[in-house]
Protein backbone atom coordinates (compact mmCIF):
# COMPACT_ATOMS: atom_id res chain seq x y z
CA UNK A 1 0.00 0.00 0.00
CA UNK A 2 1.56 3.38 -0.95
CA UNK A 3 0.49 6.41 0.75
CA UNK A 4 1.66 10.09 -0.86
CA UNK A 5 1.91 13.02 1.17
CA UNK A 6 2.04 16.81 -0.80
CA UNK A 7 3.74 18.70 1.53
CA UNK A 8 5.90 16.33 2.71
CA UNK A 9 8.45 18.58 3.68
CA UNK A 10 6.03 20.13 6.65
CA UNK A 11 6.96 19.67 10.39
CA UNK A 12 3.62 18.10 10.60
CA UNK A 13 4.58 15.05 9.17
CA UNK A 14 6.85 13.10 11.98
CA UNK A 15 3.24 13.25 13.73
CA UNK A 16 1.65 11.62 10.41
CA UNK A 17 4.47 9.08 10.45
CA UNK A 18 4.48 8.19 14.24
CA UNK A 19 0.71 7.10 13.50
CA UNK A 20 1.54 5.25 11.29
CA UNK A 21 4.55 3.15 12.83
CA UNK A 22 2.19 2.68 16.00
CA UNK A 23 -0.98 1.91 13.84
CA UNK A 24 0.89 -0.50 10.73
CA UNK A 25 -1.75 -3.31 11.65
CA UNK A 26 -4.80 -1.10 10.72
CA UNK A 27 -3.11 1.29 7.84
CA UNK A 28 -0.21 -1.33 6.41
CA UNK A 29 1.81 1.29 4.86
CA UNK A 30 4.52 -0.29 2.61
CA UNK A 31 6.21 2.83 0.99
CA UNK A 32 5.00 6.65 2.01
CA UNK A 33 6.22 8.93 -0.84
CA UNK A 34 6.81 12.52 0.54
CA UNK A 35 6.25 15.46 -1.99
CA UNK A 36 7.47 18.75 -1.14
CA UNK A 37 9.19 21.44 -3.32
CA UNK A 38 12.12 22.42 -0.95
CA UNK A 39 14.40 19.58 -0.77
CA UNK A 40 16.55 20.74 2.41
CA UNK A 41 13.47 20.80 4.12
CA UNK A 42 12.40 17.30 2.65
CA UNK A 43 15.55 15.83 3.37
CA UNK A 44 15.44 16.61 6.81
CA UNK A 45 12.16 15.70 7.54
CA UNK A 46 12.20 12.56 5.57
CA UNK A 47 15.15 11.23 7.33
CA UNK A 48 13.44 11.96 10.80
CA UNK A 49 10.82 9.63 9.30
CA UNK A 50 12.84 6.75 8.22
CA UNK A 51 14.07 6.88 11.90
CA UNK A 52 10.97 6.65 13.35
CA UNK A 53 9.81 3.84 11.13
CA UNK A 54 13.30 1.98 11.87
CA UNK A 55 12.96 2.31 15.50
CA UNK A 56 9.47 0.62 15.42
CA UNK A 57 10.64 -1.64 13.24
CA UNK A 58 8.30 -0.90 10.14
CA UNK A 59 9.36 -2.21 7.11
CA UNK A 60 8.10 0.70 4.66
CA UNK A 61 10.18 2.81 2.55
CA UNK A 62 10.25 6.52 2.23
CA UNK A 63 10.98 8.10 -0.58
CA UNK A 64 11.72 12.05 -0.83
CA UNK A 65 10.87 13.46 -4.03
CA UNK A 66 9.52 17.14 -5.77
CA UNK A 67 8.41 15.44 -8.68
CA UNK A 68 4.60 14.99 -8.14
CA UNK A 69 4.28 12.33 -11.29
CA UNK A 70 6.54 10.19 -9.55
CA UNK A 71 5.31 10.84 -5.66
CA UNK A 72 1.76 9.68 -6.35
CA UNK A 73 2.21 6.84 -9.31
CA UNK A 74 0.57 4.06 -8.48
CA UNK A 75 -0.27 5.64 -4.90
CA UNK A 76 -3.59 4.29 -2.98
CA UNK A 77 -4.18 7.22 -1.02
CA UNK A 78 -3.08 11.19 -1.63
CA UNK A 79 -2.76 13.52 1.65
CA UNK A 80 -3.07 17.07 1.29
CA UNK A 81 -1.47 19.68 3.86
CA UNK A 82 0.07 22.04 2.10
CA UNK A 83 0.63 26.23 2.65
CA UNK A 84 0.43 27.98 -0.27
CA UNK A 85 2.50 31.23 0.75
CA UNK A 86 4.22 29.65 3.72
CA UNK A 87 4.47 31.04 7.08
CA UNK A 88 4.89 34.35 5.15
CA UNK A 89 1.45 34.85 3.48
CA UNK A 90 0.04 33.49 7.27
CA UNK A 91 1.57 36.25 8.93
CA UNK A 92 -0.02 38.65 6.83
CA UNK A 93 -3.19 36.86 6.87
CA UNK A 94 -3.06 37.33 10.62
CA UNK A 95 -2.12 41.12 10.42
CA UNK A 96 -4.14 43.51 7.55
CA UNK A 97 -7.60 42.09 9.11
CA UNK A 98 -6.49 43.44 12.09
CA UNK A 99 -5.65 47.07 10.74
CA UNK A 100 -9.64 47.12 9.57
CA UNK A 101 -10.69 45.63 13.68
CA UNK A 102 -11.34 41.93 12.53
CA UNK A 103 -10.09 39.10 13.40
CA UNK A 104 -6.44 38.05 11.73
CA UNK A 105 -6.73 34.15 11.75
CA UNK A 106 -5.56 31.67 8.57
CA UNK A 107 -8.88 29.94 8.30
CA UNK A 108 -11.85 32.45 9.80
CA UNK A 109 -12.81 35.63 8.28
CA UNK A 110 -10.70 37.81 6.04
CA UNK A 111 -7.42 36.08 6.98
CA UNK A 112 -9.30 32.25 5.91
CA UNK A 113 -10.74 33.45 2.91
CA UNK A 114 -7.30 35.00 1.44
CA UNK A 115 -6.14 31.26 2.56
CA UNK A 116 -9.02 30.01 0.40
CA UNK A 117 -7.89 32.33 -3.11
CA UNK A 118 -4.31 31.00 -2.64
CA UNK A 119 -5.01 27.41 -2.35
CA UNK A 120 -8.19 25.98 -4.47
CA UNK A 121 -6.24 27.04 -7.64
CA UNK A 122 -3.17 24.97 -6.86
CA UNK A 123 -5.00 22.38 -4.73
CA UNK A 124 -7.42 21.90 -8.00
CA UNK A 125 -4.44 21.67 -10.53
CA UNK A 126 -2.37 19.59 -8.49
CA UNK A 127 -5.73 16.81 -7.63
CA UNK A 128 -5.72 16.61 -11.58
CA UNK A 129 -2.37 15.82 -11.58
CA UNK A 130 -3.00 13.23 -9.41
CA UNK A 131 -6.28 11.51 -10.88
CA UNK A 132 -3.87 11.34 -14.78
CA UNK A 133 -1.57 9.54 -12.14
CA UNK A 134 -3.33 7.51 -9.88
CA UNK A 135 -6.88 7.54 -10.63
CA UNK A 136 -8.09 5.29 -8.63
CA UNK A 137 -6.52 6.96 -5.45
CA UNK A 138 -8.48 8.85 -2.81
CA UNK A 139 -7.36 12.03 -1.87
CA UNK A 140 -7.73 12.98 1.89
CA UNK A 141 -7.19 16.62 2.21
CA UNK A 142 -5.96 18.18 5.24
CA UNK A 143 -5.07 21.44 3.79
CA UNK A 144 -6.72 24.96 5.39
CA UNK A 145 -9.65 26.17 4.79
CA UNK A 146 -10.61 21.98 4.87
CA UNK A 147 -14.28 22.96 4.00
CA UNK A 148 -13.92 24.82 0.48
CA UNK A 149 -11.04 23.27 -0.23
CA UNK A 150 -13.08 19.97 -0.37
CA UNK A 151 -16.02 21.52 -1.86
CA UNK A 152 -14.01 22.64 -5.16
CA UNK A 153 -12.20 19.00 -5.37
CA UNK A 154 -15.98 17.21 -4.70
CA UNK A 155 -17.44 19.97 -7.16
CA UNK A 156 -14.19 19.04 -9.84
CA UNK A 157 -15.13 15.31 -9.63
CA UNK A 158 -12.71 14.10 -7.36
CA UNK A 159 -12.73 10.89 -4.98
CA UNK A 160 -11.95 13.23 -1.93
CA UNK A 161 -12.46 13.50 1.92
CA UNK A 162 -11.66 16.69 3.97
CA UNK A 163 -10.17 15.82 7.55
CA UNK A 164 -10.08 18.04 10.73
CA UNK A 165 -8.14 17.22 13.96
CA UNK A 166 -10.78 19.49 16.17
CA UNK A 167 -13.15 16.01 16.75
CA UNK A 168 -10.90 14.02 17.80
CA UNK A 169 -8.68 16.10 19.97
CA UNK A 170 -12.39 16.65 21.73
CA UNK A 171 -13.13 12.99 21.78
CA UNK A 172 -10.15 12.32 23.46
CA UNK A 173 -10.07 15.32 26.10
CA UNK A 174 -13.42 13.90 26.69
CA UNK A 175 -12.62 10.56 27.53
CA UNK A 176 -10.05 11.25 29.71
CA UNK A 177 -12.23 13.55 31.78
CA UNK A 178 -14.76 10.42 31.64
CA UNK A 179 -12.13 7.76 32.34
CA UNK A 180 -12.83 6.22 28.86
CA UNK A 181 -11.29 4.69 26.07
CA UNK A 182 -12.03 7.51 22.88
CA UNK A 183 -13.31 4.47 21.28
CA UNK A 184 -15.99 4.27 23.52
CA UNK A 185 -17.57 7.76 22.93
CA UNK A 186 -19.50 9.08 19.67
CA UNK A 187 -19.38 12.85 19.41
CA UNK A 188 -22.82 14.18 18.12
CA UNK A 189 -20.45 16.86 16.34
CA UNK A 190 -22.38 19.08 13.47
CA UNK A 191 -21.47 21.73 11.75
CA UNK A 192 -19.12 23.18 9.49
CA UNK A 193 -15.46 23.25 9.21
CA UNK A 194 -14.15 24.91 11.91
CA UNK A 195 -17.38 26.07 13.01
CA UNK A 196 -19.06 22.77 15.00
CA UNK A 197 -20.45 21.95 18.26
CA UNK A 198 -20.73 19.22 19.84
CA UNK A 199 -24.61 18.45 20.59
CA UNK A 200 -24.06 14.95 22.55
CA UNK A 201 -21.38 12.84 23.93
CA UNK A 202 -23.33 9.35 23.39
CA UNK A 203 -21.29 6.17 25.39
CA UNK A 204 -21.15 3.26 23.57
CA UNK A 205 -22.01 4.17 20.32
CA UNK A 206 -24.30 6.34 18.64
CA UNK A 207 -27.36 5.20 20.38
CA UNK A 208 -25.66 4.84 23.70
CA UNK A 209 -26.56 7.21 26.53
CA UNK A 210 -26.16 10.94 26.47
CA UNK A 211 -23.18 12.09 29.23
CA UNK A 212 -23.03 15.55 27.58
CA UNK A 213 -24.36 17.05 30.40
CA UNK A 214 -23.35 15.23 33.45
CA UNK A 215 -19.94 16.40 31.50
CA UNK A 216 -20.76 19.87 31.33
CA UNK A 217 -22.13 19.59 34.76
CA UNK A 218 -18.64 17.85 36.62
CA UNK A 219 -15.84 19.30 34.29
CA UNK A 220 -17.55 21.71 32.51
CA UNK A 221 -14.98 24.64 34.24
CA UNK A 222 -11.96 22.88 32.63
CA UNK A 223 -13.84 22.54 29.29
CA UNK A 224 -14.47 26.15 29.29
CA UNK A 225 -11.00 26.92 30.11
CA UNK A 226 -9.76 24.50 27.60
CA UNK A 227 -11.93 26.71 24.94
CA UNK A 228 -10.93 29.90 26.75
CA UNK A 229 -14.83 30.99 26.82
CA UNK A 230 -17.11 31.73 30.40
CA UNK A 231 -18.49 28.55 32.02
CA UNK A 232 -21.80 30.18 31.93
CA UNK A 233 -21.26 30.12 28.12
CA UNK A 234 -21.24 26.66 27.81
CA UNK A 235 -24.15 25.89 30.43
CA UNK A 236 -26.82 27.80 28.87
CA UNK A 237 -25.56 26.14 25.56
CA UNK A 238 -25.82 23.10 26.65
CA UNK A 239 -22.89 22.34 24.40
CA UNK A 240 -19.19 22.10 23.41
CA UNK A 241 -18.13 24.81 20.47
CA UNK A 242 -15.04 24.28 18.74
CA UNK A 243 -12.51 26.28 19.82
CA UNK A 244 -12.60 28.60 16.60
CA UNK A 245 -16.17 30.16 17.87
CA UNK A 246 -14.34 32.05 20.40
CA UNK A 247 -13.60 34.22 16.81
CA UNK A 248 -17.82 34.66 16.63
CA UNK A 249 -18.29 34.86 20.42
CA UNK A 250 -15.84 36.61 21.68
CA UNK A 251 -14.78 38.82 18.35
CA UNK A 252 -13.51 41.92 19.91
CA UNK A 253 -11.71 40.44 22.70
CA UNK A 254 -10.32 38.33 20.21
CA UNK A 255 -8.99 41.48 18.29
CA UNK A 256 -7.87 43.16 21.08
CA UNK A 257 -5.64 40.24 22.69
CA UNK A 258 -4.17 39.73 19.00
CA UNK A 259 -3.62 43.43 18.85
CA UNK A 260 -1.26 43.36 21.78
CA UNK A 261 0.79 40.33 21.17
CA UNK A 262 3.01 38.69 18.47
CA UNK A 263 0.91 36.48 15.44
CA UNK A 264 0.74 33.10 15.58
CA UNK A 265 2.76 32.42 12.41
CA UNK A 266 5.24 34.37 14.04
CA UNK A 267 5.23 31.73 17.26
CA UNK A 268 4.53 29.10 14.62
CA UNK A 269 7.31 30.12 12.15
CA UNK A 270 10.01 30.24 15.62
CA UNK A 271 8.48 25.99 16.33
CA UNK A 272 9.65 25.05 12.81
CA UNK A 273 12.96 26.60 13.08
CA UNK A 274 13.57 24.42 16.27
CA UNK A 275 11.22 21.42 15.34
CA UNK A 276 13.82 21.33 11.96
CA UNK A 277 17.22 21.82 14.11
CA UNK A 278 15.97 19.00 15.58
CA UNK A 279 14.93 16.81 13.13
CA UNK A 280 18.05 17.10 11.61
CA UNK A 281 19.70 15.78 14.82
CA UNK A 282 20.42 11.98 13.53
CA UNK A 283 20.05 10.88 16.79
CA UNK A 284 16.58 12.06 16.85
CA UNK A 285 14.09 8.61 15.82
CA UNK A 286 11.35 9.44 17.84
CA UNK A 287 8.70 12.57 17.19
CA UNK A 288 10.16 15.58 19.70
CA UNK A 289 7.70 16.86 22.74
CA UNK A 290 7.70 20.35 21.48
CA UNK A 291 5.36 18.86 18.08
CA UNK A 292 2.57 19.32 19.95
CA UNK A 293 2.97 22.50 20.41
CA UNK A 294 2.63 23.10 16.54
CA UNK A 295 -0.87 22.12 16.14
CA UNK A 296 -2.73 19.19 14.51
CA UNK A 297 -2.45 17.14 17.83
CA UNK A 298 -4.23 13.37 17.43
CA UNK A 299 -4.04 14.10 13.32
CA UNK A 300 -2.09 10.60 12.96
CA UNK A 301 -4.68 8.50 14.21
CA UNK A 302 -7.32 10.55 12.36
CA UNK A 303 -5.84 10.64 8.86
CA UNK A 304 -4.86 6.94 9.76
CA UNK A 305 -7.89 5.50 10.80
CA UNK A 306 -9.72 7.57 7.61
CA UNK A 307 -7.50 6.41 5.07
CA UNK A 308 -7.77 2.50 6.50
CA UNK A 309 -11.12 3.26 6.48
CA UNK A 310 -11.40 4.06 2.22
CA UNK A 311 -8.92 1.89 1.27
CA UNK A 312 -11.27 -1.13 3.19
CA UNK A 313 -9.69 -1.59 6.23
CA UNK A 314 -12.59 -0.23 8.53
CA UNK A 315 -12.93 -3.17 10.50
CA UNK A 316 -9.68 -3.03 11.46
CA UNK A 317 -9.63 0.65 12.19
CA UNK A 318 -13.07 0.62 14.24
CA UNK A 319 -16.45 1.09 13.94
CA UNK A 320 -15.56 2.63 10.08
CA UNK A 321 -17.83 6.02 11.84
CA UNK A 322 -15.33 8.81 11.48
CA UNK A 323 -15.94 12.99 11.57
CA UNK A 324 -15.12 14.37 8.44
CA UNK A 325 -15.69 17.00 5.81
CA UNK A 326 -18.13 15.53 3.34
CA UNK A 327 -21.53 16.54 0.79
CA UNK A 328 -24.44 17.36 3.00
CA UNK A 329 -26.96 15.12 1.02
CA UNK A 330 -30.29 16.28 3.19
CA UNK A 331 -27.78 16.21 6.57
CA UNK A 332 -28.27 19.30 7.57
CA UNK A 333 -31.76 19.90 5.47
CA UNK A 334 -31.56 23.55 5.64
CA UNK A 335 -28.03 24.12 3.72
CA UNK A 336 -28.16 23.12 -0.58
CA UNK A 337 -27.21 18.94 -0.79
CA UNK A 338 -24.05 20.06 -2.45
CA UNK A 339 -22.57 22.18 0.51
CA UNK A 340 -20.10 20.71 2.51
CA UNK A 341 -20.77 19.74 6.45
CA UNK A 342 -18.10 18.30 9.39
CA UNK A 343 -20.09 15.56 10.71
CA UNK A 344 -19.86 11.58 11.64
CA UNK A 345 -19.66 9.60 8.63
CA UNK A 346 -19.38 5.33 7.99
CA UNK A 347 -16.55 5.70 5.81
CA UNK A 348 -15.41 2.97 3.41
CA UNK A 349 -14.17 2.42 0.26
CA UNK A 350 -17.42 3.76 -1.33
CA UNK A 351 -16.54 7.31 0.30
CA UNK A 352 -18.29 9.21 3.19
CA UNK A 353 -22.22 8.82 4.24
CA UNK A 354 -23.07 10.99 6.75
CA UNK A 355 -25.08 9.61 9.27
CA UNK A 356 -28.75 11.05 10.27
CA UNK A 357 -28.01 13.81 12.82
CA UNK A 358 -30.50 15.84 15.09
CA UNK A 359 -30.90 19.11 13.00
CA UNK A 360 -29.68 21.78 14.92
CA UNK A 361 -31.67 24.68 16.06
CA UNK A 362 -31.85 28.04 14.90
CA UNK A 363 -28.60 28.93 17.41
CA UNK A 364 -26.78 27.33 15.63
CA UNK A 365 -28.58 26.59 11.83
CA UNK A 366 -28.59 30.14 11.35
CA UNK A 367 -24.88 30.74 11.98
CA UNK A 368 -24.02 27.91 10.17
CA UNK A 369 -26.49 28.76 7.17
CA UNK A 370 -24.59 32.14 6.81
CA UNK A 371 -21.07 30.68 7.24
CA UNK A 372 -22.30 28.34 4.20
CA UNK A 373 -23.53 30.96 2.37
CA UNK A 374 -19.79 33.12 2.50
CA UNK A 375 -18.09 29.78 1.59
CA UNK A 376 -19.89 28.87 -1.32
CA UNK A 377 -19.09 32.62 -2.27
CA UNK A 378 -15.68 32.22 -1.81
CA UNK A 379 -15.24 29.20 -3.55
CA UNK A 380 -16.81 30.84 -6.43
CA UNK A 381 -14.05 33.72 -6.16
CA UNK A 382 -11.62 30.97 -5.49
CA UNK A 383 -12.26 29.75 -9.35
CA UNK A 384 -12.94 32.60 -11.16
CA UNK A 385 -11.47 35.82 -8.90
CA UNK A 386 -12.52 39.44 -9.79
CA UNK A 387 -12.90 42.42 -6.91
CA UNK A 388 -16.50 41.89 -7.25
CA UNK A 389 -16.64 38.42 -6.06
CA UNK A 390 -13.93 39.41 -3.30
CA UNK A 391 -15.91 41.84 -1.41
CA UNK A 392 -19.16 39.51 -1.84
CA UNK A 393 -17.93 36.90 0.04
CA UNK A 394 -16.44 39.52 2.55
CA UNK A 395 -19.58 40.98 2.90
CA UNK A 396 -21.75 37.67 3.44
CA UNK A 397 -19.08 36.95 6.14
CA UNK A 398 -20.87 37.17 9.70
CA UNK A 399 -17.00 38.38 11.23
CA UNK A 400 -17.45 41.42 8.45
CA UNK A 401 -21.41 42.07 7.09
CA UNK A 402 -20.56 45.82 6.50
CA UNK A 403 -19.96 47.15 2.96
CA UNK A 404 -17.41 49.56 3.66
CA UNK A 405 -15.24 47.17 5.91
CA UNK A 406 -15.82 44.56 3.49
CA UNK A 407 -14.43 47.49 0.68
CA UNK A 408 -10.91 48.15 3.13
CA UNK A 409 -10.78 44.40 3.54
CA UNK A 410 -11.08 43.70 -0.32
CA UNK A 411 -8.27 45.98 -1.33
CA UNK A 412 -5.87 44.76 1.37
CA UNK A 413 -6.17 41.26 0.51
CA UNK A 414 -5.73 41.74 -2.90
CA UNK A 415 -2.86 43.71 -2.19
CA UNK A 416 -1.39 41.48 0.07
CA UNK A 417 -2.12 38.24 -2.05
CA UNK A 418 -1.69 40.11 -5.90
CA UNK A 419 1.40 37.36 -7.09
CA UNK A 420 -0.87 34.56 -5.94
CA UNK A 421 -4.01 35.80 -7.62
CA UNK A 422 -3.77 34.69 -11.19
CA UNK A 423 -6.30 37.71 -12.24
CA UNK A 424 -5.17 39.99 -9.74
Amino acid sequence: MKLAVVGGGSTYTPELVDGLARLRDVLPVTELALLDPAADRLATVGGLARRILARAGHPATVTCTSDLEAAVADADAVLLQLRVGGQAARERDESWPLECGCVGQETTGAGGLAKALRTVPVVLDLAERVRRAAPDAWIVDFTNPVGIVTRALLDAGHRAVGLCNVAVGLQRKFAALLDVRPAELHLEHVGLNHLTWELGVRLGGPDGPDVLPGLLAEHGGAVAADLRLPRALLDRLGSVPSYYLRYFYAHDEVVAELRGKPSRAAEVAGLERELLAMYADPALDTKPELLARRGGAHYSEAAVALTAALLGGADSAGSGVQVVNTRNDGTLPFLPGDAVVEVPAEVSPAGARPLPVTPPGPLYAGLIAAVAAYEELALEAALHGGRDRVFAALLAHPLVGQYTLAERLTDRLIAHNREHLAWA
